[in-house]
């Protein structure tokens, strides 16, 4: 058994800027800092757009944060055996590895193609989080992101803790 994936949902109360109504699929989180894709943003640009060596991939490229926009992930079901692949759990692999998205979509699979990526400094989205601007969502299962479109993965996400935007209440938990 995989240890689940932590999803940050932005907060009702999160409004303007890039992260307003994200959900960011957390890759790392410890005493350095924090990082994750924002994983329910289409852009405007297909994959075969922006990638030219990759004729034919229509659907959609995806911005994953502010932080390094040249700087592409891509997001797979099932691994295919090159370096540089990360399991996050059965059914989700993440690798930034021109070689690998190539073998993906080779291979057929779907994926997501995500573009740049969010970052905190160490702290800063724990103190986020105390002033209620994220909610956790803890997944030990990838169909939000295989099986929910783009538009609904915001509620669905909040909806798994059994809650509608309309009911989280501003300003955080109060320690």
């Amino acid at each position: 058994m995989s240890s689940p994936v932590m999803f940050l949902v932005a907060s009702p109360h999160l409004r303007g800027g890039v992260f307003e109504g994200t959900v960011i699929l957390l890759l790392e989180h410890d005493q350095k800092g924090a990082m994750g894709l924002i994983v329910n943003q289409p852009m405007s640009q297909s994959v075969s757009e922006l990638l030219t060596e990759t004729p034919g991939q229509d659907d959609p490229a995806w911005l994953g944060g502010p932080v390094d926009p040249t700087l592409g992930w891509c997001l797979y079901p099932e691994a295919v055996g090159i370096d540089g692949e990360m399991r996050l759990l059965p059914g989700l692999n993440v690798s930034s590895s021109l070689e690998v998205l190539q073998a993906v979509m080779a291979a057929g699979q779907r994926y997501m193609l995500v573009l740049g990526y969010a970052g905190w400094s160490p702290g800063q989205l724990a103190q986020e989080a105390r002033e209620g601007a994220w909610v956790w969502v803890e997944q030990d299962s990838p169909d939000l992101l295989w099986d929910v479109p783009a538009s609904g993965r915001w509620p669905a996400a909040l909806a798994r803790l059994g809650v509608t935007p309309e009911t989280i209440m501003p300003g955080g938990a109060q320690a």
